[in-house]
């Protein structure tokens, strides 16, 4: 599917936030500037409206490697993983534990996709068109019959 514009990728947005529950892992797939952070960007901040609770700014966790956001009793771990070269990085991260009440919102999830059987993996990919983007969503587990059409 094509994304014209950033209102389309917001849409997807709050369909994907509205069906999100606790234990949810959704992995973003792309290249680099593609829409990753923007994506998880909206989610963070419409659960936030959503909940009545004050926006707050979503930054790329590519240097932090991670970012935790709590909305209510909710907690969504936002993990960059482009630096990550080994395994036992990963496990150093703690994103391999299982937590109640956590959302996992990777970006560059290569190095651990064996691990989430039940995950919504989202591909973000440029396009001729430098304002839009296609995405692609593959749900697994739980996210399996996830359809989203604009």
């Amino acid at each position: 599917m094509i994304l014209k514009s950033l209102d389309h990728l917001n849409l997807i947005s709050k369909k994907i936030a509205d069906n999100l529950s606790e234990s949810d892992c959704i992995f973003l797939i792309g290249e680099i500037g593609v829409g990753k952070t923007t994506f998880t960007r909206n989610i963070i901040n419409y659960l936030q409206k959503k909940e009545n609770i004050e926006i707050t700014d979503v930054l790329s966790p590519t240097f932090n490697l991670l970012y935790e956001y709590k909305i209510k009793k909710l907690k969504i771990m936002h993990y960059d993983l482009y630096r990550i070269q080994e395994e036992k990085e990963i496990n150093n991260l703690g994103i391999l534990s299982e937590e109640n009440n956590t959302i996992k919102i990777v970006e560059w999830p290569n190095l651990i996709k064996e691990y989430f059987k039940s995950r919504l993996e989202i591909h973000l990919d440029y396009t001729k068109n430098e304002n839009e983007r296609e995405i692609k969503l593959i749900g697994l587990g739980k996210w399996k019959n996830f359809k989203y059409e604009l």
